[in-house]
């Protein structure tokens, strides 16, 4: 046989077993770099977040509470960042209306319009809220409106009345804390009798209504109903409303501010305006009467006056709040004239309708079509509406 036949195989396993050595030294070669870059992301990213996952739990504790001194949702963000940051900072659940930092102040339910009022069909249970300051918008879902009615809202937290039984439910609408309140047909017999029609159109007429929360973590709430001239109040848990001793002036409707009420008096000799501050009832002794009527609210304190001259006779003043101050307003004599109301196609129509609680409860928009009764549920919420 020639060398030539006798080499060819030789040459073959040459070529064969150089072959899988070479492949198993790139395959080899590529698995090494494949470990040393993913080493090396690791470990940039471990630079990275290090930084920021070592804070001291102290300091990202005080962070977390400047970030909810802007926002409640701004700081759900920075507890959301990291699981060392969520363990140093206080979960808000639980905590949403006990806690008053963590009301959402600046939040407001966004009235839909067309009549889609929270808890319809066409909404799949998920209403809007919308921040006044930012102007930002978030989705929720809430169940509750199922077999409830939204009354008024308070610092961001929403007065919820339940149909079968008129019961007053406090609900903040991002971390799901409800408080119970007593039912508002508890009330029935103190409506005014000369007060006309059906007494529910007073009872669920809310003027104006505050939130506050004292050092024991009690719930107090304190609403001015248009059927009453007496405040009434009760603390979470309560089986009853109780109602003020004293009564206000006929023209005094109460602005809520930091849990309480401050109000404008104005005298009958047209003499200057006095402003009064309606605080909280403080907390029970160990032995009170719960009877309706007991004088158990401090009587509204005198704090400042107002300048008796303006361009109306008698002057017309009003409290509004402003950056978490009061103000307080004067009106001009001319102040229809050369108003453009806005349109209900604008955004400033949806705000607007906020001060209007007959129609924002109802997904309405003032100034487009007349107010509506509730379409649906009426044995319950007939004459919801309110006078602000």
């Amino acid at each position: 046989m020639s060398s030539r036949h006798m080499n060819r195989p030789a040459a073959s396993v040459a070529c064969s077993s150089k072959r899988p050595a070479a492949l198993v030294v790139c395959s080899s070669s590529r698995r090494r770099r494949k470990i040393a870059d993913a080493a090396a992301a690791a470990a940039a990213a471990t630079r990275d977040s290090s930084s920021w996952a070592s804070l001291h739990e102290d300091l990202v504790s005080l962070i977390g509470w400047r970030v909810l001194a802007g926002d409640l949702r701004d700081y759900i963000r920075f507890r959301a960042v990291c699981p060392h940051w969520r363990s140093s900072t206080t979960c808000p659940r639980g905590r949403g209306i006990v806690d008053p930092r963590f009301h959402p102040r600046r939040w407001m339910l966004f009235p839909e319009g067309h009549g889609l009022y929270p808890g319809h069909g066409k909404l799949g249970g998920y209403v809007h809220f919308f921040n006044l300051s930012t102007g930002a918008f978030v989705r929720v879902r809430l169940p509750f409106f199922r077999d409830h009615c939204v009354l008024d809202s308070v610092d961001g937290i929403l007065l919820l009345q339940r149909d079968q039984d008129t019961a007053i439910r406090l609900l903040h609408p991002f971390t799901g804390d409800i408080a119970e309140f007593p039912p508002l047909e508890t009330l029935l017999p103190h409506v005014d009798p000369w007060l006309r029609g059906n007494k529910w159109n007073y009872l669920r007429s809310i003027c104006a209504a505050c939130i506050s929360v004292g050092a024991d973590g009690v719930v107090k709430v304190m609403m001015s109903l248009p059927g009453n001239r007496n405040f009434i109040f009760a603390t979470s848990g309560d089986q009853q409303w109780r109602i003020s001793s004293w009564r206000c002036g006929p023209s005094c409707v109460p602005l809520p501010f930091q849990g309480k009420f401050y109000m404008l008096h104005h005298p009958e000799d047209n003499s200057e305006p006095e402003v009064f501050q309606v605080d909280p009832p403080p907390p029970p002794p160990q032995q009170e009467d719960m009877n309706l009527g007991t004088p158990s609210l401090p009587p509204a304190k005198f704090i400042a006056k107002c300048p008796a001259s303006t361009e109306i006779c008698p002057p017309l003043y009003d409290l509004v709040e402003c950056n978490s101050e009061i103000l307080v307003m004067t009106l001009r004599a001319s102040v229809t004239p050369g108003i453009a109301f806005p349109s209900p196609s604008t955004i400033i129509s949806h705000i607007f309708t906020c001060c209007f609680r007959e129609y924002w409860n109802k997904g309405q928009i003032i100034f487009h079509g007349n107010w509506k009764q509730w379409r649906v549920k009426r044995k319950w919420r007939h004459g919801l509406c309110s006078c602000t």
